[in-house]
């Protein structure tokens, strides 16, 4: 079927007169995966890079042999008694074990993808929320700690059948089985289950929050990954054979979509960059001598890897064969946008997506007209609306053209609700929308704009500021990396805007330089930062997202800190510690030591005294 270059909302209509059910190219993983894999399998499904310094050597697998490990990873899980309901966590980092586990898991039943990063206790949490069956990790290995995680939590997971063990040896009298001692004794030619594939079958459950005590889960069909990797077919002009590049991990939605569901649905070619993927520096050093020994058509990204790729310099490298790139997952700054495409001569995809949407749901088009700054029109076949809502979260009408609403979404790529139903209240404002938290406007020519979440908002003295109005001109200056803006605490007026800044490699930006170039550059007098706080490096997410709730409670700590040092001459010892409380939000816990011959009581008065006046809550423990 003839593609339509989309360069506006008219071309969108224009494919939406076939109906989805003749662009669709199988309403289950499983089928979608195999129709990719039947088009050449002799051609190059997976090249695995080991490191940067290793790009021109990778270990590559056909789409022959992909299709056989997809079979007999599902016959294994079948084996051990994995049915359509059951869920297979796995805790991996890039491996091309980890796409076997992946859609050879949703062939047999349903896959929950975790971040290896996280902390022991919230693994526990999301395999008890999710019933886990099987979890599949990483094998003892120098420099990873997953499976030291797994042994540690594997008590604690009262529905736990079996483990399977990545790249190390089983022991099948615990319950543990090696995946690579055991893979080939499995049929790589069909699914022994004989499964016949329901497209509303849970397909897989992402964990996108809540990561203490109640995880934030979302479950998608068969359905909604399905029909979300055609959905993306018939928006960019990427065909068979072709390159691109996978940085981003595979326990996130966005990669397992782009780099994953997509490209092997059209017979194309995936790069696997090591094991890190864009957390390895030698990856990012060697990035463009990447692209072209592969001769890479695209990549996907996030806003802080586009950052730290200017700095790195082309020099005679060929990167011709590159077309674009897709980014997402945070707010791009428009100075980073127009430099890094200048920098790279490509075309920059901005888009908008989230788990619940299986990945995207709007972009700007690569035929039409980059309104910088937006997040483009809205995907074929798929809805997006601003909205006015009411107090209690319903709709009240659409949004005119360029009135802020809250963003909603709504197509076949768009789940039914998280596993937890707590997490579904406020979220479904009527007729099938789901509201994605995020505020922003539509303009006359069907753009998308993000005018922040109500949460990252910055009220000072009843002045709403968008962090954007701090971030966007910091971006601007030269010598900055990295930026955010937050709200502190402050006594008199709620809250005041401060920003952290990480810079560039050999730039003497100092803070008062900062403020005076942010005076000169913000109109708003109230979103001028109260501070900036220069860090060697700005924390971010495990996908790369710059990870405001750290800088937030870093803020929260300083200033609590600064307060109480009126009472350091009755204390012998003073620690602060800021961190998520299920009920509370922020709750800051202060353990004070008290100087010699001085009572608890006078303590606690005194800290009563230098907080009363802040709104974050806290507790004292008076050693």
């Amino acid at each position: 079927m003839e593609k339509v270059r989309i360069a506006d909302l008219s071309d969108i209509e224009r494919i939406e007169e076939v109906p989805l059910e003749d662009r669709i190219k199988a309403y289950n993983t499983y089928d979608l995966i195999k129709h990719g894999c039947l088009i050449n399998q002799q051609a190059i499904a997976l090249s695995f890079i080991l490191s940067g310094e290793h790009y021109d050597s990778p270990i590559q697998v056909t789409y022959g042999e992909f299709l056989g490990r997809m079979h007999q990873t599902a016959n294994l899980f079948h084996d051990i008694g994995v049915g359509p309901k059951d869920v297979i966590s796995f805790l991996l980092p890039n491996l091309p074990h980890t796409y076997y586990i992946l859609w050879g898991g949703e062939s047999a039943g349903i896959v929950n993808p975790i971040n290896p990063l996280l902390e022991p206790s919230s693994i526990a949490d999301i395999c008890q929320a999710v019933g886990t069956k099987v979890l599949v990790a990483l094998g003892e290995f120098p420099g990873s700690d997953i499976w030291e995680k797994v042994d540690s939590i594997r008590g604690d997971l009262p529905d736990l059948k079996a483990i399977i063990k990545v790249m190390g040896q089983g022991s099948e009298k615990d319950g543990i089985y090696g995946f690579d001692e055991v893979i080939g004794n499995y049929d790589s030619t069909r699914l022994d289950s004989g499964r016949v594939f329901d497209p509303h079958d849970t397909a897989s459950i992402y964990h996108t929050g809540g990561t203490t005590g109640t995880p934030k889960l979302a479950p998608r069909t068969h359905y909604n990954e399905s029909s979300m990797a055609s959905i993306l077919d018939t928006l960019t002009d990427f065909n068979t054979g072709e390159t691109m590049l996978c940085g981003l991990p595979l326990f996130h939605a966005n990669a397992t979509t782009l780099n994953g569901s997509f490209p092997f649905s059209v017979g194309a070619h995936t790069v696997m960059l090591s094991p890190r993927g864009y957390r390895d520096v030698s990856i990012l050093k060697n990035f463009y001598k990447i692209i072209e020994h592969y001769k890479a058509v695209a990549f996907g990204a996030v806003p802080t890897v586009l950052s730290v790729l200017l700095d790195i310099p082309i020099g005679d490298v060929d990167i011709s064969s590159l077309r674009y790139a897709v980014c997402g997952s945070a707010p791009l700054p428009v100075e980073l946008f127009n430099r890094f495409e200048a920098h790279c001569g490509i075309t920059i995809l901005e888009g908008y997506g989230l788990t619940e949407g299986t990945c995207i749901s709007s972009a700007n088009p690569y035929y039409g007209q980059s309104k910088v700054g937006s997040v483009g029109l809205r995907l074929p076949y798929t809805d997006m609306k601003a909205f006015v809502m009411d107090p209690d979260g319903k709709i009240v009408r659409e949004a005119d053209i360029d009135e802020i609403g809250a963003i909603c979404i709504k197509g076949p790529n768009v789940f039914s609700g998280y596993l937890q139903e707590v997490y579904n209240r406020d979220v479904w404002p009527g007729n099938g929308w789901f509201n994605t938290g995020d505020l922003g406007r539509k303009d006359d020519d069907g753009y998308f704009w993000l005018t922040g979440r109500e949460k990252e908002l910055i009220i000072r003295g009843g002045s709403n500021i968008d962090p954007a109005v701090i971030e966007e001109p910091l971006y601007r200056l030269a010598g900055v990396q990295a930026a955010a803006a937050v709200g502190r605490p402050d006594p008199h007026a709620g809250e005041v805007p401060i920003a952290y800044v990480q810079l560039q490699k050999g730039s003497h930006l100092q803070p008062e330089d900062i403020l005076v170039y942010l005076r000169q550059e913000i109109g708003e007098k109230a979103a001028i930062p109260k501070e900036i706080i220069l860090l060697d490096e700005i924390p971010l997410t495990a996908v790369g997202k710059i990870f405001k709730p750290a800088l937030r409670r870093d803020a929260i700590r300083r200033v609590y800190l600064s307060e109480l040092d009126t009472i350091k001459d009755i204390t012998h010892s003073l620690k602060i510690e800021v961190k998520q409380d299920n009920v509370h939000g922020d709750l800051v816990t202060l353990k004070i030591k008290a100087a010699p011959h001085v009572e608890g009581k006078e303590i606690l008065e005194k800290v009563k005294g230098a907080l009363s006046r802040f709104t974050v809550r806290y507790q004292l423990e008076i050693l």
